[in-house]
């Protein structure tokens, strides 16, 4: 949705997000109805409707909750990136202890079984606000049968039946054993809560998930309802029914071609596209912000009035550069120093990890640094690397956006998390996109969280492609190289002309042109790769050039082409459990890693972290859940 519809709706979002608790009131208390709450009946109507549906996107990120909120991000940087080897929890030692726990795979400690709580409870507030807005609906058409036009009740039914499917959808990929909840469940929230079992089969859950998209796909219509981009389409309940095919395709093999049909549907709408460069993937300039790529986006809202931020980024506030830097906080969400290795390329700009199993070496990372004698005018020895790398990873001496260089002293304890910042979910100096209320105003915007997005769906298709008995493996490397030719548009530049310790460091930043947030277009020097030489980096890429040889081959180049495209996106984590690789690579991560990070020492990947552990107060208040084997 656009910032103005955001400006009117979700004023209205506090008041009704009454409808998807249970209230209860002593009605003999003087007969006066409890205090704070909203007389449903009052919401029989459009208004009310609308707003029901409101609230429940609003439940994509977190909400109403006190400052240790982090763990129902929209992004799942704490549950899909900090468990994963892209990054770790950041900070120092001592702050949001629970995220530490999380990192370290003790998952059953207290403080991070309440973080597995705020997750749990985010995604099932989802499901009952989506819930509780067909309900109303249906008492509404009962009520009032020309309240609410035809196409509007299909549509909010689809953008409801989604909202339902993408919340049990992110339960799944949690916990896996998950109850499923229907809006008939009514009866059985007012008599105490959510207390169904969790006794589904895995396959009948993703089976329910996908047949609520794809009762969403026929309601809805091809384009945003009333022109409100956020708003989910035809299109985007399509995409999403294929991305849960592909999950499901690990239980169902027969779910590769299923996925792939839906998947060629979506592309020959052409609904969706690649944006032109990687710069206008994540970030705050209106132009892009709901741009052609975007398939399914938490909408921040900044400067809406909204006096605390809530609205904002909220869930990704703490993943900023610390003090010393214009954010002034938190320097949570580090990258690793394994995902900037995995970034260097070999000579055909290809990932080095192909080839070289030193890719993950000091010396890789070492030359990816910033080179003080090229900043002379030396030719120095830059280790040639993915562009992708730094509009992803905030590295010492090298532009952060348009905000000037990064510097180790953004970093608040390099000797706990590293020497990195996280940058996609960074606004840009020149967007006007930053936040003016709450604690530290400076490190909340309007950065769209992308939940799901066209990239992430190509590359989907391409292990459809591989898998399914429908599909061409060459195609897969098609999409790859489409993803790869799009990365080498455009490489992070100066920034800015403006910036005098930018100019000063490098003084060939004062004569290039201050283009936001990109400065430098990569030069094509043949067909296949592109190169460019910046005085911080050596950015190169190419194509694949040959068939696979193997379907193992196929697979490994689509796998490390989602680690390179959707980095610190709350994606790696799932990805390698779906694989059924998360041991091997989570473990051999830690091998080397523990020499970098010492807490890391000790930490081992075990086949019960498979699945996370359901929060042990859910299982108090439902006794009829069943607790995840070995937790």
């Amino acid at each position: 949705m656009n910032r103005h519809m955001w400006q009117r709706l979700l004023y209205s979002v506090a008041g009704l997000v009454v409808i998807a608790g249970v209230t209860y009131a002593c009605k003999d208390f003087l007969d006066q109805p409890a205090q704070g709450t909203v007389d449903q009946a009052t919401l029989l109507n459009k208004v009310g409707v609308e707003g029901s549906l409101i609230a429940a996107y609003r439940a994509l990120d977190c909400e109403a909750s006190s400052a240790g909120s982090w763990g129902c991000a929209a992004s799942n940087w704490v549950w899909g990136s900090v468990t994963s080897n892209d990054a770790y929890k950041g900070s120092d030692l001592g702050d949001q202890n629970p995220i530490h726990s999380i990192e370290i795979m003790q998952w059953n400690l207290g403080d991070a079984d309440g973080y597995l709580n705020q997750k749990w409870a985010q995604v099932y507030e989802g499901v009952y606000r989506a819930n509780a807005t067909l309900r109303l609906l249906n008492g509404v058409v009962a009520a009032l049968p020309n309240e609410i036009p035809l196409a509007d009740q299909k549509s909010i039914r689809g953008e409801a039946l989604f909202l339902r499917a993408h919340y049990h959808f992110e339960a799944y990929r949690m916990w896996g054993h998950i109850p499923y909840y229907f809006e008939s469940d009514s009866q059985q929230v007012a008599l105490g809560g959510y207390r169904k079992p969790n006794d589904l089969a895995l396959d009948a859950i993703v089976n329910q998930i996908i047949a609520d998209l794809d009762s969403a796909s026929k309601l809805l219509p091809a384009t945003p309802r009333n022109g409100e981009k956020g708003r989910v389409t035809k299109w985007a309940a399509l995409a999403y029914k294929g991305r849960v095919q592909v999950y499901g395709a690990a239980l169902t093999p027969a779910l590769w071609a299923a996925a792939k049909t839906t998947f060629d549907a979506v592309k020959a709408s052409n609904a969706y596209g690649l944006e032109a460069g990687f710069n206008r993937v994540w970030t705050a300039d209106p132009a892009y912000r709901n741009g052609k790529e975007t398939i399914f986006a938490f909408q921040a809202s900044a400067q809406d009035g909204e006096p605390s931020g809530w609205n904002s980024n909220w869930g990704e506030r703490l993943n900023f550069p610390h003090s010393g830097s214009h954010f002034g906080c938190c320097g949570f969400h580090q990258p690793s120093y394994q995902l900037v290795n995995f970034y260097a390329v070999d000579a055909t700009g290809l990932p080095l990890a192909l080839t070289n199993p030193q890719w993950n070496g000091t010396s890789a990372l070492t030359a990816a640094q910033g080179d003080t004698n090229f900043a002379a005018g030396a030719p120095g020895s830059l280790a040639p690397v993915d562009p992708r790398l730094d509009w992803t990873v905030g590295r010492d001496r090298v532009p952060y956006k348009d905000w000037g260089l990064h510097a180790r002293g953004w970093i608040r304890d390099a000797s706990y998390s590293g020497p990195f910042s996280p940058k996609r979910n960074v606004h840009e100096k020149g967007a006007n996109a930053e936040n003016n209320v709450g604690w530290q105003a400076t490190q909340t915007n309007d950065v769209n969280m992308h939940i799901f997005r066209y990239a992430d769906m190509l590359l989907l298709l391409a292990e459809a492609e591989i898998h399914a008995t429908t599909g061409t493996p060459d195609n897969a490397r098609t999409i790859i190289n489409q993803i790869r030719a799009r990365a080498g548009k455009m490489a992070q530049g100066c920034g800015t002309t403006t910036d005098s310790a930018t100019v000063a460091t490098y003084p060939t930043c004062a004569t290039n042109p201050a283009i936001q947030p990109m400065a430098l277009p990569l030069v094509a020097v043949t067909p296949t790769l592109d190169t460019l030489a910046t005085p911080w980096a050596v950015y190169k890429i190419g194509l694949y050039t040959t068939p696979f040889a193997s379907v193992a081959q196929a697979d490994q180049a689509i796998q490390y082409e989602r680690r390179l495209e959707l980095a610190m996106e709350g994606q790696r984590f799932f990805d390698l459990r779906r694989w059924r690789t998360a041991d091997a690579e989570i473990n051999g991560y830690i091998t080397v890693e523990r020499t970098r990070i010492p807490y890391l020492a000790g930490v081992t990947y075990t086949a019960r972290d498979s699945l996370y552990p359901i929060p042990s107060i859910q299982i108090d208040l439902a006794p009829a859940l069943v607790q995840n084997p070995g937790w």
